[in-house]
């Protein structure tokens, strides 16, 4: 007699996301496991005394969706502190820290003298507001506190913004190189390492991120999110996810792709790429080449357009105020810089590749895109190692062809789309041409690049991701419905070495669904206005909506 499931889906519009793609209506799963897909008739005959029953209600289920480029500490913080992610302008965002501040008077040392606490804000886009509305300013930021440090943490992570206190707290100990000025004045502006300095000073305790870690997890739930490629730089963090699998309060799957700075501790520990659990997993070894096209700190070949460009062709130069104004060293007339020298990324490759480490590395502009290539393309086996390369914006033809023949994965961001319309800020640092050759979709899948897609927490939102991806300006950024979802569950089941148990609808999978309202095939256009019904992982709920 065929044993009973634990639990039927039924009456459901269930996507394999299989090549091709199959439909079915119902799914039998035991122990976290698929273990029969086919129509509710056939299904029903393995409902027992105990089997639990979900009528989809025709809904579309899918599986589950896959981040593969995620900071939930970040996201954690979003949730926590200063959300600056939705303001409109910056009068909404100083309102947002003043908001904040009021909340946390007092709130570290128990009295009303909170002179010393951080007023912390996340997640502020200037190049949404409309204008020539440049970063915020140490001036800006002086309007909510003149006693309080504060910093606000751009969404691109590379720039952050600091008001005269935070300044002088951290005088010694920010590199000058990385601090904006104008005349001999810091303009509270700062770039890449800098900004660590402050997220060492403000780092959470390891119960702090234990919060943290679990707001962002649950957030991730809900969005159809069953497992995330989290990048990793403090143990708090790690030790967060380890933590709460331990509890029995993860409610996802979690790769691990550490800093660098923990290769040789992974190394001594016995910790490879894929050590782990069902739950918890090493990933790989993350670094950077480059920063930001928002802070104009990525590596590319022709100059920003305010840096002394007119890439547009109207005969008119975009700038941005505060970046125009700062003409740092490392710069390089213009043109971004190195945020990891290209000798030193060549040693880490070089110590990650011979301890049988997957590599991470972060490059957007096309010359960092081009040093990290040669660098993974060095390697000893970089397809089977599945070496990333994370972003890759503006990555060129001949690249694309050189990352397929070496199979190294291209981990990229459709949400970043947002910034691709007309006057938007890619126009703003690219200018037209170079704004039209971001992020081709259609064009790394053309060239047999295996893509993986992720948010970046920027935000996290996979069907918003999704959207962008089908309703793309061009041609060579666009992609079918099918083929952006299986960038969002397959790709990264197949970059995390998990294509066997993740990534479709199949049997002998693990059972992570998501369960949508809508289907996006039928609503190609708003797939962004999708909701989510339901999220499994390993057969059980982790989120319903009705609840």
């Amino acid at each position: 007699m065929t044993e009973a499931a634990d639990l039927l889906l039924t009456n459901a519009e269930i996507h394999s996301l299989t090549a091709p793609d199959t439909v079915h209506e119902a799914a039998a799963i035991r122990d976290g496991e698929l273990v029969r897909l086919g129509d509710t008739y056939e299904i029903e005959f393995l409902e027992g005394v105990e089997t639990e029953v979900i009528d989809c209600e025709g809904r579309t289920v899918l599986p589950g969706f896959i981040d593969a480029h995620t900071h939930l500490d970040h996201l954690g913080e979003h949730l926590v502190h200063a959300d600056l992610s939705t303001v409109d302008s910056r009068e909404e965002a100083l309102e947002s820290l003043a908001a904040r501040g009021d909340e946390t008077a007092g709130v570290e040392d128990g009295t009303d003298n909170a002179e010393n606490d951080w007023i912390l804000g996340f997640g502020y886009d200037e190049s949404t507001w409309g204008g020539t509305a440049g970063y915020l300013t140490r001036e800006d930021l002086d309007q909510v506190s003149e006693t309080r440090p504060i910093a606000a943490i751009r969404v691109d992570g590379h720039t952050a913004s600091l008001n005269s206190v935070a300044l002088a707290e951290l005088e010694n100990d920010l590199p000058d190189e990385e601090v904006h000025v104008e005349g001999d004045e810091p303009t509270g502006v700062i770039v890449e390492d800098a900004i660590g300095v402050v997220k060492d000073e403000v780092a959470a305790s390891r119960a702090e991120m234990r919060k943290i870690i679990s707001a962002a997890a649950e957030h991730a739930v809900e969005l159809g999110v069953t497992g995330v490629h989290d990048m990793v730089q403090r143990s708090t963090a790690a030790r967060a996810y380890r933590d709460l699998e331990a509890e029995g309060d993860l409610p996802l799957r979690v790769r691990i792709n550490y800093w660098s700075d923990f290769l040789e501790h992974l190394t001594a520990a016995g910790m490879p790429t894929n050590a782990g659990s069902e739950r918890v997993q090493v990933g790989a070894i993350k670094s950077f080449s480059d920063g930001s096209f928002g802070g104009e700190t990525a590596k590319v070949y022709e100059p920003y357009v305010g840096a002394g460009g007119d890439e547009d062709g109207d005969g008119e130069e975009v700038t941005d105020t505060d970046a125009s104004a700062n003409a740092n060293a490392d710069t390089d007339a213009g043109r971004g810089q190195w945020v990891v020298d290209p000798d030193e990324l060549g040693d880490i490759v070089d110590r990650a590749d011979n301890a049988d480490f997957q590599l991470s590395i972060h490059a957007i502009g096309d010359e960092a895109i081009e040093e990290t290539l040669t660098l993974l393309e060095s390697t000893d086996d970089p397809a089977g190692s599945r070496h990333r390369i994370e972003h890759a914006e503006l990555v060129d033809d001949d690249q694309l062809a050189r990352m397929a023949d070496a199979g190294i994965v291209a981990s990229m961001q459709p949400n970043f789309h947002r910034w691709a319309d007309e006057g938007g800020l890619y126009d703003q640092r690219l200018g037209e041409e170079r704004r039209k050759r971001t992020n081709r979709f259609r064009r790394v899948l053309d060239a047999g690049v295996p893509l993986a897609f992720s948010s970046d927490c920027m935000p996290l939102d996979p069907l918003l991701g999704i959207h962008h991806a089908v309703n793309a300006g061009t041609e060579a950024q666009r992609l079918s419905v099918t083929e952006a979802i299986r960038a969002y569950t397959r790709g990264g089941a197949y970059v995390g070495f998990d294509e066997d148990r993740l990534g479709t609808v199949e049997v002998g999978k693990r059972a992570d669904l998501v369960v949508l309202e809508e289907s996006p095939w039928e609503q190609s256009e708003a797939i962004d206005e999708i909701d989510v019904a339901m999220t499994l992982v390993d057969g059980d709920v982790v989120y319903d909506a009705a609840d």
